[in-house]
């Protein structure tokens, strides 16, 4: 991949070019602090493994990342339950939106996959066991922390707060996996570590050193601690990259090539293994929920550059 000033020249220009397109989809108006974020941002980091950030546009204006935290969440479950994990959460293709309870109700209480709405809230109630949602909520944010190394991070209240008034469709989904004995704390608590994690807000900057760990087989590389086991990471690499951006994952695939998470906040975090990791935001989605312009960056980004787990 490219590096140094050729790199940072490429960022600039790919938001310099995004920051100009009139096409910028549409907020997520549903919730209602989201509905009110301006859709002209656009911003752009790429994080190599010395720490090094090749950024651009609003890649310094924080933003909620939300449901790009269940890539965050999913690792610290794995590191408390392992392979049980997979009993209360499946690992395939959705092929339906994020918030289906139909699917849910075809599968008895078991989310097809971890990134979606029903499969992050499980996912949630794992870390949230034998805790009270207070301490649970703490840990996600130190481990956000400490991946980007950066102690300012923290969560936008009135984000959180216009997701619990409003997320009754969440609350369908945790309540009917109570009753198949998927959720094992209150309802209450696990959903509201959940609003509460997926309004954590981060800048571009921020999002993808914390997202460096996934590119480095599960190491953190500005410590070379191990975060997760190298298997894990490149196990949450592949579901991202068939399941992180919800039915439009494989259309994500297809056109930038590398493992990703979107969140309705308008950001991506993407992975190129060995090399980098990059965050991008732009707060207008697409039909599928995904950043319009996000994954017309992520994409101009993998063909001028090279990278792609397909190959050149």
């Amino acid at each position: 991949m490219i590096a140094g000033p050729e790199l940072q020249s490429l960022v600039s220009e790919i938001a310099d070019d995004m920051r100009a397109r009139p096409d910028r989809g549409r907020v997520a108006d549903y919730i209602p602090e989201l509905g009110a974020v301006d859709p002209g941002y656009f911003g752009m980091a790429v994080a190599l493994p010395d720490g090094t950030v090749a950024a651009a546009g609003d890649a310094d204006t924080a933003f909620s990342i939300q449901s790009i935290s269940k890539v965050f969440t999913l690792t610290l479950a794995l590191g408390i339950a392992g392979d049980r994990l997979w009993k209360r959460v499946g690992r395939e293709p959705s092929g339906s939106a994020f918030n289906s309870i139909v699917q849910l109700e075809n599968e008895k209480g078991v989310p097809r996959n971890p990134f979606i709405n029903a499969g992050a809230i499980a996912v949630t109630d794992v870390i949230l066991s034998g805790h009270k949602p207070r301490e649970a909520l703490g840990e996600i944010l130190r481990f956000m922390r400490f991946l980007s190394d950066d102690a300012s991070i923290t969560i936008d209240k009135a984000v959180a707060d216009s997701e619990q008034r409003t997320g009754f469709r969440n609350m369908a989904l945790a309540n009917y996996m109570k009753s198949f004995g998927v959720i094992e704390n209150p309802v209450e608590f696990t959903l509201g570590v959940y609003f509460h994690h997926c309004a954590i807000a981060m800048s571009c900057r921020q999002l993808a050193l914390a997202g460096r760990f996934l590119a480095h087989s599960g190491r953190h590389p500005g410590t070379g601690l191990s975060v997760i086991q190298a298997e894990r990471a490149r196990r949450i690499n592949a579901i991202m990259l068939t399941c992180g951006h919800y039915d439009g994952s494989g259309e994500f695939a297809y056109r930038v090539g590398l493992p990703g998470k979107s969140g309705v906040g308008g950001g991506i975090l993407a992975i190129v293994p060995g090399q980098a990791s990059i965050a991008v935001w732009s707060p207008g989605l697409d039909a599928a929920g995904n950043s319009h312009l996000g994954r017309i960056a992520l994409e101009t980004f993998a063909k001028r550059s090279g990278v792609s787990i397909f190959g050149a």
